[in-house]
């Protein structure tokens, strides 16, 4: 098989200052001003519970940050945050070997999931997320955990800025049945699959629970359009990676997705389970 890939690498991310450092920059900025949390928040137009996120080193921050605040705390003060933006380490958060498929995903034109183990990571609520990491084993430090989570939600954002980015999701209809989490985690991800399923380039459907005709026996797979049309395959596997380059693999992996793409639920029926399931709870 040819694959580029790294299995068998550690799952233990590459550790970074960087996001605290951002965050005690904000801070000083803040507090130089005169302002409290609560009072800078509304003024750059975000929750000061966001805000408190982002000055503990818990949450990139958005691309605007330094554009909103300019005008509470002035020119050279924006100059110094963008200047510290320009310093993040984007990595930050995720394991080694995920990270090449994370810088695939920042420029492709296309991104199909299918996933019969977890909710797709940039479709998980932050309740999902935590979920997860708090059942991992062995155990994550606190630190390692709010960084992992970080790190999640941070990629999220490509659902956002890639408007021309086409997205599909297959998911598994039996992992909203399992109820990780309990009932108001398996809510948050119903609210979640609603709200970006409506979005005009994210298509979600699930693979209901009967489906004698299905092409997905092979397990969770991952593809990607690169900007220069070439398809790319991903999967994952007890903290490993394959990345598949090879046309020959990525149009096997692209035949089956198409298959379960019609095997799975239409996006209007999945719509309609996603709010039956909402109104069942």
């Amino acid at each position: 098989m040819t694959a580029d890939g790294s299995g068998g690498m550690s799952s233990e991310p590459e550790t970074s200052d960087s996001l605290k450092t951002f965050g005690a920059v904000l801070k000083a900025l803040r507090e130089e001003a005169g302002l409290t949390q609560e009072q800078f928040a509304p003024r750059v137009q975000y929750s000061s519970h966001y805000i408190a996120k982002i000055e503990q080193g818990k949450r990139f921050p958005p691309k605007d940050l330094p554009v909103r605040s300019e005008p509470v705390l002035g020119l050279p003060a924006r100059r110094i945050i963008e200047a510290a933006v320009r310093t993040l380490t984007k990595g930050a958060g995720l394991a080694s070997w995920f990270k090449k498929w994370a810088i695939i995903e920042e420029t492709a034109i296309s991104l199909y999931a299918y996933e019969c183990r977890v909710i797709p990571g940039l479709l998980q609520p932050e309740a999902y997320v935590r979920a997860l990491f708090e059942r991992r084993l062995p155990p994550l430090a606190e630190e390692e955990l709010e960084e992992k989570v970080a790190a999640r939600l941070e990629r999220q954002r490509l659902l956002m800025e890639r408007p021309n980015t086409s997205f599909s999701f297959i998911i598994e209809q039996a992992l909203l049945e399992r109820r990780l989490g309990g009932r108001d985690v398996t809510m948050a991800v119903v609210d979640r699959l609603l709200e970006v399923g409506s979005w005009r380039n994210v298509e979600i459907q699930l693979m209901p629970l009967r489906q004698e005709d299905h092409s997905g026996s092979g397990g969770q797979m991952y593809l990607a359009e690169t900007p220069d049309h070439q398809w790319v395959g991903y999967f994952e596997g007890h903290d490993s990676s394959t990345l598949l380059t090879s046309p020959k693999l990525a149009s096997s992996m692209l035949q089956r997705y198409g298959k379960m793409r019609s095997q799975a639920l239409s996006r209007q029926a999945t719509a309609s389970l996603l709010e039956q399931m909402r109104g069942a709870q």
